[in-house]
């Protein structure tokens, strides 16, 4: 079957959610979960010819870790869906309405998307949190996940649209891409009229890709080249920690930091401390020439200060004002997170005021640009664009909305 052709049982598929209850979602999230777990030992097993297939084909550690899947993570999984389930819906909330001098009733509800393509990378579980998250929202979903995982999505998306069928909603509400060629790719992001907007979930090359080609509307999800900066004046036990946590609680997401500037003030007080740790808990430490001078250290190029690593290395700078270090961050940030450390209040609120990107951390680590961290529940991904949604996006980033007018008779 062409992607063509999927799209358009998604798009009648979508007709059908769309006017599905918050019950009739929820018993069906419910339901997956539940056939998650029965199936574990079935998706773990397809999971296993994926990961033999990257070792043998020399994929790194830190990619294969991202694609396995066990039965510990299969119920994360199902958790997630749960999760999902005690969520409000989004779809039908009144997000303003009145009643106009001339006696109309208007009110604007959100909606559906329609049908919502997602390509993405790696990671397995993102097959059953993005299903998850666009049944909630009303919406059919198309599927496009990697070559490397294709045993494991097929096995997963298998359980869910049977899920979804004996919930008594449309099973093309969720369907799977093939990913065997860059065909279904090329063909998702032409199928303009019959998908409402692409989401690409993965590296800085993916993400290019699908915002230059695609005729489809795009939402695009989060690059992250974050910084911590280490203010003059700050606690250094905060910045300790805040600087730590940012890099090495996990590498390999795009909240993670990976630049940290220091200014020029605490480099013999603070720069000892924090490359030690950083040296100490496995991170290349990419130096400027301040701060190249201490053990374990490289010297940093042109290219360290604009890449999203993800992976143990961080690029470090000394700054001689704040001035410079919103200059360093204007050139090489991405819009994603951007950190202060500081105890003073005026030069958090100017830091926040002057810093371009979806979050700012005031003394805290760039790892809660997360939707769970912000309560909002599940999320689709990390928008570091401007237009409909910025930042983590939950489940009303994926509505529409539209306009219900009322009225008795009347005429203009």
């Amino acid at each position: 079957m062409t992607v063509l052709q999927q799209a358009a049982e998604a798009r009648v598929a979508s007709i059908e959610l769309a006017a599905a209850t918050r019950a009739e979602k929820d018993a069906a999230l419910l339901l997956m979960a539940d056939r998650l777990i029965e199936r574990a030992d079935d998706i773990v097993a397809a999971n296993a010819v994926d990961v033999q297939n990257a070792r043998t084909a020399g994929s790194p550690e830190a990619m294969i870790d991202r694609l396995t899947l066990t039965a510990e993570r299969v119920a994360a999984m199902a958790d997630g869906l749960r999760q999902l389930a005690a969520l409000p819906d989004p779809v039908g909330d009144v997000v303003r309405g009145s009643t106009l001098a001339n006696g109309l009733e208007l009110r604007q509800i959100r909606v559906p998307f329609g049908v919502v393509g997602i390509i993405y990378e790696g990671r397995p579980n993102v097959t059953a949190d993005a299903a998850g998250i666009c049944l909630k929202s009303g919406n059919a979903v198309l599927l496009r996940g990697s070559g490397s995982a294709q045993s494991s999505n097929a096995a997963i998306v298998s359980v869910l649209r049977k899920a979804v069928a004996d919930a008594h909603l449309p099973a093309n509400a969720i369907q799977l891409l093939d990913a065997t060629t860059r065909d279904s790719v090329k063909e998702l992001m032409r199928a303009r009229g019959l998908v409402d907007v692409l989401i690409p979930r993965g590296g800085a090359s993916l993400i290019k890709t699908v915002v230059e080609e695609s005729t489809v509307p795009v939402i695009e999800t989060g690059v992250g080249n974050c910084h911590v900066y280490v203010d003059e004046g700050a606690d250094l036990e905060k910045a300790l920690g805040v600087v730590l946590n940012s890099k090495t609680q996990r590498l390999s997401t795009c909240n993670t930091a990976e630049s940290l500037l220091v200014h020029s003030s605490l480099a013999e007080s603070f720069l000892p401390l924090v490359v030690e740790e950083l040296v100490a808990a496995g991170v290349t430490v990419h130096g400027d020439p301040r701060v190249a001078g201490f053990d374990g250290v490289v010297p940093a190029t042109e290219e360290d200060w604009g890449r999203e690593y993800l992976s143990a290395d961080i690029a470090v700078a000394v700054v001689d004002s704040m001035d410079d270090a919103l200059d360093h961050i204007r050139r090489y940030g991405t819009g994603h997170t951007e950190a202060i450390v500081t105890e003073s209040l005026v030069s958090a609120r100017r830091f926040a005021a002057r810093v371009d990107a979806a979050a700012i951390m005031i003394n805290a680590s760039t790892r809660f640009t997360d939707g769970g961290e912000f309560g909002f529940g599940a999320e689709i991904g990390i928008s570091t664009q401007k237009l409909h949604a910025r930042g983590p996006m939950g489940l009303p980033e994926l509505t529409s909305t539209k306009y219900i007018v009322t009225g008795n008779g009347h005429t203009r």
